[in-house]
């Protein structure tokens, strides 16, 4: 499945359904006055997030929405059928942007959360509602009141509590696949990783989620490079994972880009607590090791932990330093799916 976080479509709500202009015809009834009824209310549209969806392909294909209008309505007083709603999925952590990209109008963060976006328009009067002391024969009746229309954009913020951070080539990749049951791809060339990438880490009885991301490079937030388009994937993080390159040529000069762009960006990715990882020590020795994590500690005043991706070497250590970043665990992350009550509802998923 390919991954696609930006969409723009089209969506309208359904019109509201025209009132009847009807008069009662029955025996021994003389003057049976207007009975015509009140058209039906258009559908709404409404976006719900559920589960098992991690990217907007689906809108690639299809980018034009409208719910059905309303019915008629009928003799008897009899009001029309309302249009049905059109309920339309989407990932959670999906944000609903108007067409300028300006403002976030919805925010989808929870599994079943479900929002009218726009709103069906009301059904219009039927020719009994025109009827008064003055006008006892009305042949009047509304039409029905339009839908709404709008064009929006669709962007995807994925759900994660550990942002992997760093340079291209920098092993976050590699750490992924090591402790995830992700497998992201790995190349010994810039930008391999070309789209974000989850994956699901279980340590010591915990569970949390690690996003990777593309590489950043100087200019990333002024839009060089492909990782600014992806930096809002680690805005929802708790925690950003900075791995620096122990072979880098200035490890300084590598943690510090990092950070600018972090800053240049903003939504507050700067201010996030940080782990900061001594990465692909496996080719040096124990002196050099310590070496390059005062010299990078000095630089960033911050703890350097040293690890290795490939083989494995400091991922205890580090996973651990990763749960005590995240803090205690709430109720809701404590419950296990075998937890579930299995009377309620199967969740929906598109496989």
């Amino acid at each position: 499945m390919h991954f696609l976080d930006q969409a723009k479509i089209y969506v309208r709500s359904g019109a509201g359904g025209p009132g009847a202009v009807s008069f009662r015809r029955e025996k021994y009834i003389e003057f049976g006055g207007p009975d015509g009824g009140d058209g039906g209310k258009g559908g709404d549209i409404v976006f719900e997030a559920v589960p098992g969806l991690n990217t907007l392909i689906d809108f690639r294909y299809t980018q034009h929405f409208r719910a059905p209008r309303g019915k008629g309505g009928a003799g008897a007083n009899r009001t029309g059928a309302g249009g049905e709603d059109l309920v339309i999925k989407v990932p959670v952590g999906t944000q609903v942007i108007s067409e300028d990209k300006e403002h976030v109008l919805m925010d989808f963060t929870r599994v079943g959360q479900r929002e009218v976006f726009l709103r069906g328009g009301d059904g219009g009067r039927g020719n009994m509602s025109y009827k008064s002391s003055t006008n006892r024969a009305p042949r009047q009746h509304g039409t029905g009141w339009p839908g709404e229309e709008a064009w929006i954009w669709l962007r995807l913020k994925l759900l994660a509590d550990i942002g992997l951070v760093g340079l291209p080539n920098a092993g976050k990749s590699t750490f992924v696949n090591a402790v995830t049951n992700a497998r992201a791809k790995v190349g010994d060339y810039a930008f391999t990783t070309t789209r974000p990438q989850l994956g699901v880490v279980k340590h010591k009885g915990r569970e949390f989620v690690v996003a990777d991301i593309p590489g950043l490079i100087e200019g990333a937030a002024d839009g060089v490079g492909i990782g600014d388009r992806f930096l809002g994937h680690v805005e929802r993080c708790k925690v950003l994972l900075h791995l620096v390159d122990a072979h880098a040529p200035d490890l300084t000069q590598a943690y510090r880009t990092v950070r600018d762009e972090l800053e240049s960006y903003g939504a507050g990715l700067a201010d996030k607590r940080e782990v900061l990882v001594l990465n692909k020590t496996d080719l040096l020795d124990a002196e050099l090791t310590d070496a390059l994590r005062a010299e990078l500690a000095d630089a960033s005043g911050a703890e350097v932990l040293p690890a290795s991706g490939a083989t494995g070497a400091g991922m205890e250590a580090l996973l651990d330093r990763l749960i005590e970043a995240l803090g205690p665990m709430r109720n809701d992350d404590a419950q296990k799916p075998d937890d579930k009550d299995p009377a309620e509802p199967i969740e929906w998923s598109p496989i």
